[in-house]
């Protein structure tokens, strides 16, 4: 009989909160978290407004030591970590080593950490530059860190596939398991808000210049200026469900029962004309979760913000549901994009959702005649399945489905 994957701990920092706690309480009340970057002078960037976690204390869960040689996206990971496991009631000092494991998904790495650095070999030459350059700003740091940390010593691994990563990595972490690790720490943070990343990222024409907080991320909304950037994510405890149920895991937030990636095949940036490959990733993640579309209670969108992109996930979610309006919510409208941390982020969102049966909104929203939108907190009392779709640059295309079904 095949292993079961389900989650059993999260840990979330984001814009809506630090901890699962406050994240959910600022879910529901639907306030949105951009606003004008406030970490650096960014007027003279074409992008100022951000979602960003003003309340995040690294010295709380990194060493001082550890934290000059790592980057702000590592000390989330390693913070988000620290809550996923406490969460889930699991000590990794108890179980087998070699059954333990963690993968992340990274878009750019450490970008402040590499700023810095390049500045100190601007300045002063190559001595200034820190031994821990090498170390600090790749794209496997944090899932190095975390294992190091946490004497993961399973097959750990990093995944870079822009905003859809964070599926991929859950689709790993259910691979390695079904091949025999009990746990995986898995998902992904991003810290993309220095100088020097949004100055790279600024070439992207689908990212929003909008001054108004209100108005600069609207997906699906016909005058949908693009996204908003941001930084934070999740990590989830993925664990075999015997083994949860083994060691008396407090809770069981749901069931991964099926995931799905494909890709366009089209331009390195450009989205690509038609919506087939996205509608196959949600129909071949329904399929593996032997799931029939109505089922699903709620869709978690992508919702790129993009009047094009919008159009062909719209589409895309019509020819899945057959015309059915299922609910869909997009609650990183609230705290920006969060590059390979929203797949994660929004994976929490919806394992919360089915466990508390209330469907997060979407902000800055209104009605719209395609699709059901969720604009305000929605009670959800039969809520068992929900889909979250991702996409990422390039091309990529990510889904997956969490259940109840089944469960005791």
């Amino acid at each position: 009989m095949e292993r079961r994957v389900v989650i059993t701990g999260l840990g979330v920092v984001a814009p809506t909160g630090v901890g699962v706690a406050k994240h959910w309480e600022s879910s529901l009340g639907g306030a949105c978290r951009v606003s004008t970057i406030s970490s650096f002078d960014a007027s003279k960037l074409p992008v100022r407004l951000a979602g960003q976690v003003d309340d995040f204390e690294e010295a709380e869960f990194v060493e001082g030591r550890l934290s000059v040689q790592t980057d702000r996206w590592s000390w989330m990971a390693l913070a988000a970590t620290e809550l996923a496991l406490a969460d889930a009631g699991l000590d990794p000092a108890e179980e087998d080593p070699y059954r333990l494991s963690v993968i992340t998904a990274s878009a750019s790495g450490g970008n402040a950490f590499g700023q810095r650095e390049i500045q100190a070999l601007w300045r002063h030459g190559p001595r200034r530059v820190s031994a821990y350059q090498s170390i600090g700003w790749f794209y496997a740091a944090s899932s190095g860190q975390v294992s190091i940390k946490h004497q993961l010593k399973g097959a750990c691994g990093v995944l870079v596939a822009d905003a859809a990563g964070g599926i991929d990595a859950v689709s790993s972490a259910c691979r390695q398991i079904r091949r025999g690790l009990d746990v995986v720490v898995v998902g992904g943070t991003e810290a993309p808000l220095s100088p020097y990343a949004l100055a790279c990222q600024a070439s992207q024409a689908t990212l929003s210049c909008d001054d108004d907080p209100a108005t600069a991320y609207r997906p699906f909304a016909p005058d949908a200026t693009g996204y908003v950037p941001g930084e934070g994510g999740a990590l989830l405890i993925a664990e075999e469900r015997e083994h949860a149920v083994r060691r008396g895991a407090p809770r069981i937030y749901a069931e991964i029962t099926g995931t799905a990636s494909t890709h366009d095949g089209f331009h390195v940036t450009d989205a690509s004309p038609g919506h087939r490959q996205l509608a196959r990733a949600m129909r071949e993640a329904l399929e593996r979760a032997d799931c029939m579309p109505d089922e699903v209670g709620v869709v978690f969108a992508d919702g790129a913000g993009d009047p094009e992109l919008d159009r062909l996930e719209t589409a895309a979610i019509l020819e899945v549901f057959g015309g059915r309006r299922v609910p869909v919510t997009v609650p990183k409208t609230m705290t920006g994009r969060l590059y390979s941390g929203a797949a994660p982020l929004d994976l929490a969102w919806a394992a919360l959702a089915l466990a508390h049966k209330v469907i997060p909104p979407s902000v800055n929203l209104a009605h719209n005649e395609d699709l059901d939108l969720v604009t305000a907190a929605r009670p959800a009392p039969d809520l068992t399945t929900a889909l979250v779709v991702a996409r990422g640059t390039g091309g990529f295309n990510a889904a997956a489905v969490l259940s109840l079904k089944g469960m005791p």
